[in-house]
């Protein structure tokens, strides 16, 4: 193991930042490259990211990404474990340089906000290199200790907020009839949505509707509703079925909102799009797993949560993938959960061999 790698991952799991205030991560991160000697250092990238590159620009390059956020609560996702990775591979590759390739590796802020990837990209500073493929993974408790998992489709759902406002005209409760009152077009839209619920089983055609909040009226019980909020969650595999299931949801809400007198707004918050992987890639990672011995499985069924890596996947061709962070390991996102430092080794060296792959 690297010296202080593990240290390291206790110290950022010691001082958790939530997106947008990764300070301490980020001067961490900084202060560990800068005793290596990479040939370029950009800091505070998109706020505070971190991007540091061995070899020439010109050089064909393969970038890996670490997240670098925590959740409100603590660093209950692994972000801490996967820095760490990340940091053990810049030791690695400051040591043993893979010959003819640029290797680049960006330390990535706000990926539970789902901003972070695209701060980065938009800083244009991964545009100056001759990126050929581009990798990154999450830990996956429920899976044995260290075991890489791969799919070749969809890793990751794509995912996104829906806030729908219906607005009618509040009155009397008297006389309701002369008021427009969103409820029943309210209580009729989410017997629509649940319609549209597909079986995960459908790869190409999974979608969910998962209703999380519903504001409708008030509590004066002299006065008729006027105005409805409601808040769901869309979930898809694909993007191509992301975008139906969003246009079907706001083409249902529209006809109901004309049919009963309402107008309609929305908004979409915590947007992320399907980590589509590029299956050529993920053949790759399969042929490094079992030349170099590395215990590895490859799945059928995406996972419903999502990843901003999806972001960098619609520039570059790339993969994400999991490694396993123990079968009977508190789930992510456990007020209680920490990463396993176990993996911290394994996943690093394969990434290494990424590095160092001919093909």
């Amino acid at each position: 193991m690297t010296p202080n790698t593990i240290d390291l991952r206790h110290q950022l799991h010691q001082h958790p930042g939530i997106s947008g205030n990764e300070c301490f991560a980020h001067d961490t991160i900084v202060s560990f490259l800068s005793s290596l000697h990479p040939d370029a250092l950009h800091t505070h990238v998109g706020g505070y990211g971190v991007i540091a590159s061995w070899g020439s620009p010109s050089l064909p390059a393969i970038a890996f990404r670490a997240d670098t956020d925590a959740l409100p609560y603590g660093h209950c996702c692994g972000h801490d474990g996967h820095t760490a990775i990340l940091l053990h591979l810049a030791a690695l590759v400051d040591a043993h340089r893979p010959a003819q390739r640029c290797i680049v590796l960006c330390f990535q802020s706000e990926e539970e906000t789902g901003a972070g990837s695209q701060k980065l990209i938009d800083s244009g500073l991964l545009q100056q290199y001759d990126i050929r493929a581009f990798f990154g993974l999450h830990n996956l408790p429920g899976f044995p200790l260290g075991r890489l998992v791969f799919n070749s489709n969809t890793f990751a759902a794509a995912s996104t907020g829906i806030c729908l406002h219906l607005q009618g005209r509040q009155t009397h409760a008297s006389t309701p009839e002369k008021g427009i009152n969103p409820g029943l077009a309210a209580a009729a839209f989410m017997q629509c949505m649940a319609s549209l619920n597909t079986s995960p089983d459908n790869y190409a055609d999974f979608m969910q509707t998962t209703l999380v909040g519903l504001s409708l009226g008030g509590n004066d019980y002299g006065i008729s509703a006027g105005s409805a909020d409601i808040h769901y969650t869309l979930r898809a595999f694909t993007n191509n079925a992301m975008q139906r299931l969003l246009d079907a949801t706001l083409s249902t809400a529209q006809a109901l909102a004309d049919s009963n007198g309402l107008t309609l707004s929305h908004t979409l918050h915590d947007t992320f799009r399907a980590t589509e992987n590029s299956a050529s890639l993920v053949d790759i990672l399969g042929r490094i797993a079992r030349q170099q011995g590395f215990d590895h499985q490859l799945i059928q069924q995406p996972f419903r949560w999502s990843e901003d890596f999806a972001n960098y996947l619609t520039l570059w061709p790339g993969a994400f993938f999991g490694i396993g962070a123990g079968e009977d390991h508190l789930e992510l996102h456990h007020p209680d959960y920490d990463f396993p430092d176990a993996v911290i080794d394994t996943a690093a060296h394969f990434f290494f061999a990424i590095a160092n792959h001919n093909n």
